[in-house]
């Protein structure tokens, strides 16, 4: 029986043979990306209902008076400069998470650590920001179904669903934050007790950097309909 291969079968390692194959994704990798994928059609409805609302609306919260405050400095006369710090916050821990995966290609343990530390205080950071914010919104009167004062009659219809989804939406993405600062304070233990290095791979890294990715990207769109729009 001939054991000769034939040039079908021959593996192609040519500059135009087609490289590798787009088939050979680890199988974490692809199950990653089937839940952002499934995840993000979930911001996206919620994002669309919110759009729906506002449009429907003959009035609504203008966001450069609802969010003029910066916590322990002033109540006003600052709009969205402190959630563009939140968002400059979040923005570099994705830099940092990018960093942490590089250096995870590169085997270099104590880098992975460094930037993986940076990339859980900012995580941290951001979410106290969100706290501090939740906390000063409901002292002025917003909160799930409830409003200000100053918003009852004509505005009241928008301002309450306003409030409800902002709480809503900014919470379900805070959530997906605190999860994903878990998986990263979880990876960082595993590279500090050496996991990595006997797998001899730091492909947890990129997975946990994906998912942290994604939460960024949200972000964006979250400040997009409701801070800027």
């Amino acid at each position: 029986m001939s054991t000769a291969v034939s040039k079908l079968d021959e593996i192609k390692t040519g500059k135009w043979s087609g490289g590798r194959s787009p088939y050979g994704v680890e199988y974490g990798k692809i199950m990653i990306w089937l839940f952002l994928v499934s995840d993000s059609f979930t911001f996206t409805g919620f994002l669309l209902v919110y759009g729906a609302q506002r449009v429907a609306q003959a009035t609504w919260p203008d966001p450069d008076i609802v969010f003029q405050s910066i916590p322990f400095i002033t109540d006003s006369g600052a709009p969205l400069v402190f959630v563009g710090i939140m968002t400059f916050i979040l923005i570099m821990s994705s830099v940092t998470m990018v960093l942490a995966v590089e250096a995870g290609h590169r085997n270099s343990k104590k880098e992975v650590v460094k930037w993986m530390i940076w990339t859980v205080i900012g995580g941290l950071t951001f979410l106290g920001c969100q706290a501090l914010e939740w906390t000063h919104l409901n002292h002025a009167g917003f909160w799930f179904g409830d409003i200000p004062d100053s918003y009852r009659g004509v505005q009241e219809r928008g301002a309450i669903m306003f409030s409800s989804s902002f709480f809503a939406i900014t919470g379900f993405h805070g959530f997906h934050v605190t999860i994903g600062i878990l998986v990263n304070i979880i990876v960082l233990i595993m590279t500090l007790c050496n996991v990595f290095e006997r797998r001899g791979t730091y492909l947890m890294i990129e997975k946990a950097g994906l998912y942290w990715h994604f939460v960024d990207l949200v972000w964006v769109f979250v400040f997009t309909f409701f801070y800027l729009v």
